[in-house]
């Protein structure tokens, strides 16, 4: 249940963002085997594909300038 919670709130934030003048201020951090990179929401969206090569469970973090949107809790921090 939580991943499709998870889920829901990545959709929302790529579905208002994606189409906004401000879209390259959106950047994506996610797990790319063992390191984490950073790019931008349009990049990430050409480089995985529409979710296809990079699923969305591999994203740690989105944030908006300095704004953090969305925050995968790992199972250490809990």
């Amino acid at each position: 249940m939580i991943l499709v919670v998870k889920k829901g709130i990545i959709e929302e934030i790529f579905s208002k963002a994606q189409f906004s003048k401000e879209a390259n201020l959106y950047i994506v951090s996610f797990r790319d085997f063992e390191k984490i990179r950073e790019i931008t929401l349009p990049n990430f969206i050409i480089e995985s594909d529409n979710f296809q090569k990079i699923p969305a469970s591999r994203i740690t973090e989105i944030r908006r300038s300095h704004t953090i949107l969305f925050e995968k809790i790992s199972k250490q921090d809990e």
